[in-house]
């Protein structure tokens, strides 16, 4: 008579089992690296694809400060500009607002990073805030966590009859 079998026995021949199973699946394929969603598995074994280039490995640039500083004088003409092109003969619309500012802020964020290039590192944020002018008054603020030394802002507010708009773009410097 034979004595009965634990259960971590069983356990372990189900996952031997298991691991059988999927090596002989793989038995005989290679990974490719033609595809583009990453390590898929492939039956084919053609070569064909031509030589295989290395990888390229990129290096760290340990570069911890910028090479130019953000443009804050640019900035802000960028913006007055913005403003004065598609805001002086406009009054405020409740229904087209939202459209409105998101657009304005699309413009200035793509004039600003043409200014600065593409060999930047600055992350760029652009606030706008519009309103309909009737007399009242407004106060716009915003805080940020951020590194005083590199790390800069421009500001500009346009005002006519109807509208008022507040124009904020920050560069803030990526290590």
């Amino acid at each position: 008579m034979t004595a009965p079998r634990s259960v971590s026995w069983y356990a372990t021949k189900r996952w031997q089992d298991a691991i059988n199973k999927v090596s002989l699946n793989l038995k005989g394929r290679r990974r490719s690296s033609s595809t583009n969603r990453g390590s898929l598995i492939s039956d084919s074994d053609d070569t064909q694809d031509g030589p295989r280039q290395p990888p390229v490995n990129y290096e760290n640039t340990y570069k911890l400060e910028p090479d130019t500083f953000f443009p804050t004088k640019k900035a802000e003409d960028i913006i007055k500009s913005v403003f004065t092109n598609n805001l002086e003969n406009t009054a405020y619309n409740t229904d087209t607002g939202k459209q409105l500012s998101t657009h304005l802020s699309d413009l200035i964020r793509t004039q600003v990073k043409q200014e600065l290039g593409l060999k930047n590192r600055y992350k760029i944020v652009v606030l706008v805030t519009m309103g309909s002018k009737e007399g009242q008054g407004i106060r716009c603020a915003s805080r940020c966590l951020w590194y005083p030394q590199f790390d800069r802002f421009a500001s500009y507010s346009f005002y006519n009859e109807h509208v008022f708009a507040v124009g904020t773009v920050y560069g803030v410097y990526f290590e």
